[in-house]
């Protein structure tokens, strides 16, 4: 059968800007520091980039933009004009209700910038905030101070911007269960509609890595981690904000749309260096230096790598990334997907989780119990290389 999803263009567009001020201790994303990069040259190699990406595989109307990195509001005024032009431009058809989003650090977000990113259709920003307290800011390498967060914040509320959120991180470095109780009440006084709170993960190539490796990292317990989470479970359920993700709470309808794309397992585009996109089941990823990728766009499409996703590893990532919503994974989905049910393909899985409480059913649909959010990736697991064929 075929996929009805992929009968049709995509209709969310992920593009990365890998710039940074400077390289945060535990970041082991595709970003360079900004000093002497050749930054309109890159975005002269986006704009061929979407030129050909556009000719190749032409858009519908557009529901979800999001732009990462790096951090996208390093770019100048000028610059963030010349790019948001040339997203408007290969991108025409916008839906009304578009979800626009636009990373950001404090810092970085200056009022003529934020009315420059407003006025080329940005409308969500998501703000890199991290922390509530500075020892821990510069612990992890952040340029920023508490300070600059609620300055960031009220320039982009005084252009109106008003779809804000902001990240959080826990079990840093030096982090107590208190620090994370005073991060996640000072997040809350600012009444935005969306907050992601995310746990450190210790990536290779990163500083963090090369000191938890030397003994010289001084990490939460695994006890104290557990109790982080479980408190910012309670606070955020408390305060009215729905946890529709593992790591993602929002008011009701102020939910990330874009990210429930990844979550969905449905198609994207992905620009720029380094990035990943997923169009009609085949998932190319980009070359990742900014002068490759650059050299790379005057002959072609940037790819580094471009391959088929088989339909049984189709249906595992439909379950892996379906998972991480509360909302779960329905059977009417996977049918509209891949023609068959739920229980056709996973039923020894299902029936395993679901005797474990790690799952629970309602419905045609399946989600993490409260127990099996603390197990996510047990759960996901039990889905990875359970189909020999399909």
């Amino acid at each position: 059968m075929t996929n009805p999803i992929n009968g049709r263009p995509p209709e969310a567009v992920y593009i990365h800007i890998p710039f940074c001020t400077n390289k945060c201790f535990y970041c082991d994303f595709n970003s360079y520091v900004l000093k002497d990069q050749p930054v309109m040259d890159y975005l002269r190699a986006l704009d061929r980039e979407m030129e050909l990406t556009v000719k190749h595989t032409p858009p519908g109307v557009i529901k979800t933009i999001f732009v990462g990195g790096g951090t996208p509001t390093v770019l100048k005024p000028d610059e963030m004009a010349y790019f948001l032009k040339s997203v408007r431009t290969h991108f025409p058809q916008w839906d009304e209700n578009i979800e626009f989003s636009m990373e950001a650090n404090p810092g970085t977000t200056d009022k003529d910038k934020l009315a420059v990113m407003k006025e080329g259709g940005v409308n969500r920003v998501s703000f890199g905030v991290q922390a509530f307290q500075n020892e821990l800011l510069s612990g992890i390498g952040r340029i920023h101070n508490v300070d600059d967060v609620y300055r960031s914040l009220e320039n982009a509320r005084s252009v109106g911007l008003h779809n804000l959120s902001v990240d959080l991180m826990f079990g840093l470095p030096n982090q107590t269960v208190d620090m994370l109780r005073e991060s996640v009440s000072k997040a809350l006084e600012l009444n935005l509609p969306h907050y992601s709170i995310y746990s450190l993960k210790v990536e290779e190539n990163t500083l963090f890595h090369t000191l938890f490796n030397k003994n010289k990292l001084p990490l939460p317990s695994e006890e104290d981690e557990l109790e982080m989470y479980l408190l910012l479970m309670s606070t955020m359920e408390a305060a009215g904000y729905g946890q529709y993700e593992i790591s993602n709470f929002a008011k009701p309808g102020m939910e990330s749309r874009h990210n429930i794309t990844y979550w969905r397992n449905e198609d994207y585009y992905g620009l720029g260096a380094g990035a990943h996109g997923y169009v009609k089941r085949q998932r190319h990823m980009n070359i990742k230096g900014v002068n490759p990728y650059i050299e790379a766009s005057h002959s072609g499409l940037p790819r580094l790598d471009t391959f088929p996703i088989s339909e049984q590893e189709a249906m595992e990532d439909f379950m892996m990334v379906g998972l991480r919503m509360r909302e779960g994974v329905s059977d009417q989905a996977f049918r509209a997907q891949f023609g068959k049910s739920l229980q056709d393909i996973f039923a020894g899985s299902l029936k395993k989780m679901l005797a474990a409480g790690l799952i629970e059913q309602e419905g045609d649909a399946y989600r993490l119990s409260k127990q099996g959010i603390l197990f996510g990736n047990d759960v996901f697991g039990e889905f990875v290389g359970v189909l020999t064929e399909v």
